[in-house]
């Protein structure tokens, strides 16, 4: 540790004062520099560079708990957790973490039909994909203005199942999104889809496509911001991991920004902690796997 804090501060301050002050030898410094790497420090160069490579392809996303998992389960690199997030601070790598920004407002009261009736409860849980989806709308600032973003997210697995975005918070924002997650899951099970109270959810349009998917509507309790909760997990990450780190010249370069956040990185990529470090896909993939064969008679 001595001979390391002497090449770290030899720029600085002469060896031999450096050499003094710490308690060794002049000479035992330079024997030390001469050494060849050890096994152990070769290890930690080759893990490192594996890390800038997975931190770099997650455009500086991932801290150490999702690139510990991401060396276990794609390169079969059983190494410590410690071990990563400390090669990571000595190289000066970190993952993003939330800050909470000012909220522009998106939810519109009003509506042409009155609110569905709370289905859910506050249980934000599901037992297999395609039982709950819960679906908002947040804004992404432009130099051209604001663009609207409307996502249906399951709460099984978190799969972004459906996603629209447009200038304006008219019901066709929602309406385009429940239509690709209908088209994409085709559910044929008893299915819920929760959101607040807006407009436009409320409208005789979005309605009657959730009557012909047969998909129950559920609407949160009047004036409770926390009654959405599950989605809100995945409108801090796309905030937090992309719109707030941006500044979009135009709505077609946030459109173009925002399609490959959704269904090239996190459906397909981002690691959730509460999936077990796997991600949307990986975990429904999974939960296939594990589900038993239907058995015919």
């Amino acid at each position: 540790m001595s001979y390391r804090l002497i090449a770290e501060e030899k720029p600085h301050h002469p060896v031999s004062r450096l050499a003094r002050v710490l308690g060794v030898s002049r000479a035992g410094f330079y024997a030390w520099q001469s050494r060849p790497p050890s096994e152990r420090a070769r290890a930690d160069r080759d893990l490192l560079e594996r890390i800038k490579t997975i931190h770099e392809e997650t455009d500086g996303i991932y801290g150490a708990p999702r690139i510990h998992a991401e060396l276990a389960d794609e390169d079969g690199l059983r190494v410590g957790r410690k071990r990563v997030a400390r090669l990571m601070r000595e190289a000066g790598l970190e993952g993003v973490s939330r800050r909470r920004r000012y909220r522009v407002g998106t939810t519109s009261p009003g509506g042409e039909a009155p609110a569905a009736p709370d289905l859910v409860q506050r249980d934000f849980t599901a037992e297999r994909p395609d039982q709950l989806w819960f679906a908002d709308i947040t804004y992404v600032p432009t130099w051209q203005g604001w663009l609207y973003l409307a996502v249906v997210i399951d709460a099984c697995s978190r799969y972004c199942v459906g996603w629209s975005m447009r200038d304006d918070l008219g019901a066709d924002l929602v309406y385009d999104a429940l239509g690709m997650a209908v088209t994409r899951r085709t559910p044929d099970t008893e299915l819920i889809h929760h959101s607040d109270r807006g407009s436009q959810y409320r409208s005789l349009v979005f309605g009657k496509l959730l009557a012909e998917s047969g998909v129950a509507a559920s609407m949160s309790s009047r004036g409770d911001a926390y009654d959405n909760a599950a989605i809100e997990s995945f409108m801090a990450s796309i905030k937090t991991e992309l719109i707030n780190r941006r500044r979009f010249k135009t709505k077609d370069a946030a459109r173009s920004a925002i399609f490959s956040y959704i269904e090239v990185f996190y459906n397909p990529r981002r690691r959730h902690k509460g999936l077990g470090q796997k991600s949307p896909a990986a975990y429904e993939k999974m939960l296939a796997t594990a589900s038993p064969e239907p058995t015919t008679s």
